[in-house]
């Protein structure tokens, strides 16, 4: 096992000086590295938890997710987390990308499927389609304000999401990131 340069610096130094000067050397070192990891996971990288059921199966409670904050284009299919200051649930949320501006959500309540500018769409890669709350406060068709997208939780039943006056259409700049990892578990550790 190696030991601290500054123990053999101390051992092997007459004077003080040198076991100061190597110390020294070593946090000059350590600590820009510091910074610079501090300001990768401050603005370019967060992990977030998942709190709660709503992305279940796809994301459970307690998963860990690395989460891009410098990618601001978002699109069908995108798995985002909202800062908490955008909604009136007062928590960070994890929801998946449906529509966004200008484009037009329609709910068929009967069978659960959603269609987005009249075109239904086939979620069944992270869904089974016709599933769906049947308690909610929106009327749909909803038109997606500029700036804004709506927002589903895979587990369409629990989820708090657009469809819900709490939640709503998200505003862009409320969006943390997206998520691109799965961190923990481990055993679905991957890119999503």
């Amino acid at each position: 096992m190696k030991s601290c340069p500054c123990a053999e610096s101390l051992a092997d130094s007459k004077t003080p000086d040198r076991v100061v000067l190597s110390c020294y050397e070593w946090m000059e070192a350590l600590i820009p590295a510091l910074l610079v990891i501090m300001a990768v996971f401050a603005f370019l990288f967060r992990i977030i938890t998942v709190n709660g059921p709503s992305m279940q199966p796809n994301f459970t409670d307690g998963y860990k997710v690395l989460v891009s904050c410098f990618d601001r284009t978002f699109s069908l299919g995108d798995v985002v987390v909202v800062d908490a200051k955008a909604t009136a649930l007062h928590e960070v949320i994890i929801k998946r990308v449906i529509a966004t501006q200008g484009q037009t959500v329609d709910i068929d309540f009967q069978t659960g499927t959603v269609s987005v500018n009249g075109v239904a769409l086939d979620e069944s890669t992270y869904i089974k389609n016709g599933i769906t709350k049947n308690q909610y406060d929106l009327r749909f068709p909803q038109t997606v304000p500029k700036g804004h997208v709506f927002l589903l939780g895979d587990n369409r039943r629990l989820s708090d999401d657009s469809r819900s006056s709490d939640v709503g259409m998200v505003d862009q700049r409320y969006i943390i990131g997206k998520v691109k990892t799965v961190l923990i578990p481990y055993e679905k550790f991957g890119t999503i």
